[in-house]
């Protein structure tokens, strides 16, 4: 039994925490207030019609587009994110195989870097602006030139100028999917919409009460 009931656990508590999203203090507020307006209605004798129509126009539609533009916002993101690890694993690949010389100093450092953008990467886009992001943002460019000139250095060890054009333009790919991750970070569902969505979601539950 507590084989089974072990795995349950961190799956119940992330069911708890995703309900938790949803039904919160602001729910039980407004369902207070409609169950209010809806007694003064009733005691009062006060009758209105609104139409159904209002609902669609004022929640829904804004809803739906919301959440399709997250999704799709997701994908690309994550699309991005493939594109940044795919060029990362093949920059250390090159580093660690095309010089004839071979020195583990070179993928291992390597490594040490890509790590740290990756490191730095998480720590940004898991919060919004704050004091800290610009420096993330800054010590991110800095890992880049400090990747591109590390790959120069590969000359030293009898690479050919070819093979260090092509870690570069790896590197080049990775700058622009840190880029597109960050746009796509930084530049979500407008706040006037978000803002229009929750007036009329917090609203409409009184006025049809």
């Amino acid at each position: 039994f507590w084989k089974f009931s072990r795995p349950l656990q961190p799956l119940m508590k992330r069911i708890i925490r995703s309900f938790s999203l949803i039904i919160n203090y602001k729910t039980f507020i407004i369902t207070a207030l409609a169950v209010i307006s809806t007694y003064t209605c009733f005691h009062y004798g006060l009758i209105a019609k609104f139409p159904d129509m209002l609902v669609g126009v004022a929640i829904v539609f804004p809803v739906v587009f919301s959440i399709g533009s997250a999704y799709t916002r997701r994908e690309t993101a994550l699309q991005r994110l493939a594109d940044f690890k795919g060029h990362a694993v093949a920059v250390y690949f090159a580093t660690r195989d095309w010089p004839p010389i071979k020195d583990k100093t070179l993928p291992n450092r390597t490594k040490q870097i890509i790590f740290e953008m990756m490191k730095l990467m998480r720590e940004m886009f898991k919060t919004n602006h704050n004091p800290e992001w610009k420096e993330n943002e800054l010590m991110m460019y800095k890992l880049f030139s400090e990747l591109s000139e590390f790959t120069n250095d590969l000359r030293k060890h009898d690479v050919q100028s070819s093979e260090i054009s092509r870690i570069n333009q790896y590197i080049s790919k990775m700058i622009i999917a840190f880029d597109n991750m960050k746009i796509i970070h930084n530049y979500r569902t407008p706040v006037t919409l978000r803002t229009y969505s929750k007036v009329f979601i917090y609203v409409f539950p009184i006025i049809y009460g």
